[in-house]
């Protein structure tokens, strides 16, 4: 949904010759009847009459007195001014499980669903709607100047499809309350490095895909291990043999550096305004947490460590805590 104020496209100046309904001043038009409210005289090359005090010169070279140059040099000034553009929302994103990236006039404040927006210096902004999100969003907008408005936003609904793994061991689809507990401890840490909320803008200099290889898993499906119905699968599976270089999808710092019980070997990379990037089931980690890197960077080998039934690279996008769908925003149609 986007907004632009009228543009509309500056009306050229009048042209030189009268047209129905007014009376010509040399290169200039006003409306019959208007051009009565200035004293005028002749123009001796032409017969036409001028504003008295906007022309001088005699029949040889009628030129625009100081008046008029100061008037006509400020026209296209006046003619180009265009209005800012408030808010660039583009339609692209606002869907289920969509990422949606924009760009406001500097000072502008945003909120979601009554969460907050960040809002770069230079107007940019990201957010997301989770797999299952409801039909429609609010963004508040506080606009430069405290103007305030609401958009409701349409959130297009999505199909997913449902994948289905067998072979699992049964340790990795029901774990024992030893497991379970450190699961649960790797949640909270986990849910810790997502909630970042930095001023990084790494997110507003694009992504790239971390690897290149056969997609052999997408966002949003229904799994069913081993015969069981589990959560959806909330990432981008490149399948990439043990040792594939992966890299960074875009400039930011990294989180979270560490072995999982279900991720395996994982680096989790804060882009800002909440904008993170998960890289799991890896053979060997090559960043360290507060590391900064680039978009494009290398940052750890494939692997197939975790729950896994062999080697791959499984890839996630999230704002926040809500999961995304990375495939339109790291392999674009």
């Amino acid at each position: 949904m986007n907004e632009t104020l009228d543009q509309g496209g500056a009306s050229p100046l009048p042209g030189p010759h009268p047209t129905k309904g007014r009376k010509a001043f040399g290169n200039h038009e006003t409306p019959s009847g208007e051009g009565d409210a200035l004293p005028s005289r002749a123009d001796p090359g032409s017969g036409a009459q001028r504003p008295f005090g906007l022309w001088r010169g005699g029949p040889e070279g009628q030129r625009p007195s100081g008046i008029a140059r100061r008037a006509l040099l400020a026209a296209p000034a006046v003619l180009l001014v265009r209005p800012a553009r408030a808010l660039d929302l583009p339609a692209a994103g606002l869907a289920q499980g969509g990422f949606v990236q924009g760009r406001a006039a500097p000072g502008t404040r945003l909120a979601l669903d009554g969460r907050v927006v960040r809002v770069a210096a230079d107007g940019a902004f990201a957010f997301g709607f989770g797999r299952d999100h409801a039909a429609a969003s609010t963004l508040a907008v506080t606009h430069p100047g405290e103007r305030r408005e609401e958009r409701r936003l349409a959130v297009a609904r999505r199909q997913w499809s449902e994948q289905r793994i067998s072979g699992l061991p049964p340790a990795q689809v029901t774990p024992d309350a030893e497991t379970l507990a450190r699961i649960l401890r790797e949640r909270e840490r986990l849910a810790t490095a997502r909630a970042t909320d930095s001023a990084l803008a790494g997110f507003a200099g694009g992504f790239v895909a971390p690897a290149s290889g056969r997609i052999s898993g997408v966002f949003g499906s229904r799994r069913i291990l081993n015969g069981q119905p589990r959560q959806p699968h909330y990432g981008l599976d490149f399948a990439v043999p043990t040792g594939t270089p992966l890299k960074a999808a875009a400039a930011g710092r990294v989180t979270l550096a560490a072995s999982f019980h279900f991720f395996g070997d994982l680096v989790v990379i804060d882009h800002g305004h909440g904008v993170n990037t998960l890289y799991a089931h890896l053979s060997r980690i090559e960043v360290a947490e507060g590391q900064m890197v680039g978009r494009g960077d290398r940052i750890a080998l494939s692997g197939a460590t975790g729950r896994v039934t062999g080697p791959h690279l499984h890839f996630s996008l999230s704002w926040y805590q809500v999961w995304l769908d990375p495939q339109p925003v790291v392999l674009p149609a």
